[in-house]
């Protein structure tokens, strides 16, 4: 069969709407895998954090009980207490390891706040609504990976930098990782993600088996932070 040019258009334009349309319906819940071996290749590098921080107006205050983050370092012992024993990998001993919001499957938080500040997406992506947050601070208390900070003071004036596209805070909200849901929204990878030097960092829908996510838990080992207390958390660790 020949196709003249008009009919040829036709049904690529219609090819492309079937593939959005099926893009559209296809369910998606948000991963990340975070490969320490690449992580570590780097010493002292904060790429991910000084990214994270900048797009989304965290501010920097001197006072550590005062500090605020989205993305921060612990040490492997304290990431992973329930991973680690006498005979730990001396690579990952004592090194940095970046932890940030796990977006758990089971998150405490939601379940305890009060008035909807906080909620679960049906992606999986645990938001925050700062207009909501009364400071009450239960779902600091109720996330057992410290993943929220509180802003004891205005946050604004502490800002070295504003990135006028979000929205900054007020005194007496709670705050956190959001995965960068509004670059998602626009087809773009999380900050950290794409500011990685090594690439440590690969993000996915967990729900696409061909997903680069999906590809190295399948070929990976991997840990968790804490799973043992039934969170589910969604951010995984090569080791």
């Amino acid at each position: 069969m020949i196709l003249d040019r008009k009919s040829f258009l036709r049904l690529t334009g219609l090819s492309v709407l079937a593939r959005k349309l099926v893009a559209a319906v296809t369910p998606k819940r948000w991963a990340m895998v975070v490969d320490a071996r690449k992580c570590l290749q780097k010493e002292g590098c904060q790429k991910c954090i000084e990214a994270c921080h900048r797009m989304h107006n965290v501010p920097a205050f001197a006072e550590p009980r005062h500090e605020v983050r989205w993305i921060w370092k612990e040490p492997f012992e304290r990431a992973f207490p329930s991973q680690e024993n006498l005979y730990s990998q001396a690579a990952f001993r004592d090194k940095p390891f970046p932890v940030f919001c796990n977006h758990c499957d089971n998150p405490p938080c939601v379940r305890v706040c009060p008035t909807g500040a906080t909620w679960k997406r049906d992606d999986g992506i645990v938001m925050m609504d700062w207009h909501r947050c009364i400071g009450c601070r239960y779902c600091v208390a109720a996330c057992p990976y410290g993943s929220r900070s509180f802003n004891w003071l205005d946050p604004r004036p502490r800002l070295t930098q504003m990135n006028a596209e979000f929205p900054t805070r007020t005194k007496g909200v709670v705050e956190k990782c959001t995965f960068c849901e509004e670059r998602l929204a626009r087809g773009e990878a999380p900050a950290c993600v794409e500011a990685c030097p090594e690439k440590a960092m690969v993000f996915g829908n967990l729900a696409d088996p061909a997903s680069e996510v999906r590809q190295l838990l399948g070929a990976r080992y991997t840990v968790r932070r804490k799973p043992e207390l039934g969170t589910r958390p969604e951010v995984y660790y090569i080791v």
